[in-house]
């Protein structure tokens, strides 16, 4: 059976269950706890982000100048007939908005190396989690849906990071300065222009609350897309749908998420628009309002000046300024409800990088060096459940290896044979007795010496799409091009790789389906052979050969296995006869154990598989 097929059904109910995580309501307010975490993902760059606001303030101080230029041009320099003071305050007003202009270009640059930063770190951040998440994770989560959390949510929040956490300051700061200079002009006219903002901002609060319900609804629906596009458009995907004849339902499929999807953004587009709409038109009755106050104030009080200390270049300066303020405060309004939405998303980036790393080194582990390495392997009464409350997959298993014995793993499908495997790796650690290598608990060992120390081959060929070389390297990213010829001439695959267009330049294509399976396993075989490891592990690694090809294998295996401790869970006749030790699995535990002749001669449970899987298959190998 392959990597997956050992896992049985614990391994199911194990992947459902992580699959259905509780995740965070998208109705919920927005959570302190999540604004500090965005905020600190700025805290690198807080002299940027300093230089930012600095300008920010500068800017919006600068947007107050010119309305009271205007007042003092009317006032003083036509009413009073000042040249001079014409001059002069007309040539602040030209000079304002040159400097203002040169300001924000480099608050724009200053803003985009932030912005692209913080983005930046935190696609890495969440890609580094992922590849550090134990394999549970993968098993119940479909692949699609990871690559929406790294593609569409991390870049939806890129224009809240870029634009809108940055025109929300600068809307904050222009309001406030303009605000403070309509109050310094006329608090009366002032307070008659905002009267009503409290109830617009409670509404905003709202809306935006229902926006963030949609766009978490979305960015679901969104990942959901994607993870049928990765699987009905993958290779393997293609060709089950083709072979099976399902290529309308794949497509009637599609269409059904595409259209909730094209129903959820466009109510994402039309919530509280009508109130939006309403709350523009507001506004651009304000300032009909403010001259009605003002002429109100002229016909009681005659003159220039009226009682509440309007003349007509503070009326100008002052519906100047207020044109000014409405802008920034409906910006600030509708930003209000995109930083909800924002907000769901960074719930689910912060989701995934809250998940925990269930494999992980303990505080001073024990790394071995790779040469001092024996290989000497024993499981010591390993208990393992893919749930905790499930039923459990490995019961009070107990066996050893020594340095350069190989030891067989028979039985039926879901005996628990690739799930030992698994632990010997460490793709899982045991929920009780202990694996040691060499004496040393897998768990006191660092990873990378246990890794370094142990290759894997499976039965369901992984090759990157990259070229033949690339694949190799995974195995000694070092490897001289002798070294990588020597290894596939040892797994019988080089003359095969030399008959390709490019040779070791050829990219395999996608998951290498442009080669056999047989050449496929040969080349990951010969990614073993380059590692060169103390401790081996082959899960039906030649299921996939034809009988040609697996005479070479074989031998290939043998000189491979020479001096090392090999795990092999059968498939061929051929690894049992070779096997120093064979174990038959049932249920999680270890039945029977021993030589092939000593098994067939107590016909027990290994010699019934025997005569049903193995009788009649070629022996390969009985002569060596």
């Amino acid at each position: 059976m392959g990597m997956h097929g050992g896992m049985g059904s614990g391994a199911g109910r194990m992947a459902r269950s992580f699959a259905s995580r509780p995740t965070p309501e998208g109705g919920h307010p927005i959570r302190r706890s999540t604004v500090r975490r965005v905020a600190g993902a700025f805290r690198p760059y807080r002299g940027r982000v300093a230089g930012v606001l600095g300008i920010l303030v500068v800017v919006a101080g600068l947007g107050v100048v010119n309305p009271y230029m205007l007042k003092l041009i009317i006032d003083v320099g036509l009413l009073q007939h000042n040249i001079h003071m014409l001059l002069v305050f007309v040539g602040i007003m030209i000079l304002t908005p040159i400097i203002s202009t040169g300001l924000g270009v480099w608050q724009t640059y200053l803003n985009a190396v932030v912005g692209q930063r913080v983005m930046q770190d935190l696609r890495i951040a969440l890609y580094s989690h992922l590849q550090r998440l134990p394999l549970r994770f993968f098993t119940g989560t479909r692949t699609g849906e990871i690559q929406s959390r790294l593609a569409n949510d991390v870049g939806g929040v890129d224009s809240v990071i870029t634009n809108t956490a940055t025109n929300t300051v600068a809307n904050l700061t222009r309001a406030a300065a303009t605000i403070v200079g309509m109050l310094v002009l006329s608090w009366q006219l002032t307070l008659l222009s905002l009267a009503l903002m409290p109830i617009f901002i409670l509404v905003t609060v709202r809306v935006g609350e229902i926006r963030r319900r949609v766009s978490r609804d979305t960015q679901v629906t969104l990942a959901d897309l994607s993870a049928l596009a990765e699987e009905t458009l993958s290779v393997s995907g293609v060709l089950l749908t083709k072979v099976f004849g399902r290529e309308d339902a794949a497509q009637h499929r599609y269409v059904r998420e595409t259209n909730r999807l094209t129903a959820l953004m466009i109510r994402q587009q039309m919530v509280g628009r009508w109130f939006f709409g309403f709350i523009s038109t507001f506004f651009s009755i304000i300032p009909a309002l403010v001259y009605l106050a003002a002429g109100l104030f002229f016909f009681h009080r005659p003159g220039l000046h009226g009682s509440a200390g309007i003349s007509i270049g503070t009326l100008v300066a002052f519906t100047t300024l207020q044109s000014q303020v409405f802008f920034p405060i409906g910006q600030l309004l509708t930003v209000q409800v995109e930083i909800q939405g924002a907000f769901a998303l960074f719930d689910r980036i912060f989701e995934y990088l809250d998940l925990p790393l269930e494999i992980t080194d303990r505080p001073g582990a024990l790394s071995l060096p790779r040469d001092q390495v024996r290989g000497a392997i024993a499981f010591e009464d390993v208990r393992f459940a893919y749930e905790r409350d499930g039923g459990p997959a490995i019961t009070g298993v107990s066996f050893t290896a020594d340095p350069g014995q190989l030891v067989a793993l028979v039985g039926p499908s879901g005996a628990g044979k690739t799930t030992l495997t698994y632990l010997l790796a460490r793709l899982y650690d045991v929920d009780g007795g202990r694996i040691t290598l060499d004496g040393h608990d897998l768990r006191d060992l660092t990873q990378v010496s246990l890794q370094g120390a142990m290759a894997v081959v499976t039965q369901e060929t992984f090759l990157f799409h990259a070229s033949i070389r690339e694949n190799l390297l995974v195995g000694k990213p070092e490897a001289t091009q002798a070294e990588l010829e020597a290894a596939a001439r040892a797994a019988a695959i080089h003359d095969r790789i030399m008959e390709l267009p490019q040779g070791y330049d050829t990219v395999g294509g996608e998951r290498g389906y442009r080669l056999s399976g047989g050449e496929k396993q040969r080349i990951a075989l010969a990614r073993a052979i380059l590692k060169d490891p103390r401790v081996l592990v082959l899960d039906e690694a030649t299921s996939a050969l034809d009988t040609h090809s697996e005479r070479a294998v074989q031998d290939a295996l043998e000189r491979l296995m020479g001096g090392r401790t090999t795990i092999a869970i059968a498939h061929r006749l051929s690894t049992i006869l070779a096997a120093d030790q064979i174990l038959m699995l049932e249920g999680g535990r270890i039945v029977e154990r021993g030589t092939h002749v000593q098994l067939l001669a107590a016909e027990g449970p290994y010699s019934r598989l025997y005569d049903q899987q193995f009788a009649g298959q070629p022996l390969l190998s009985a002569a060596s």
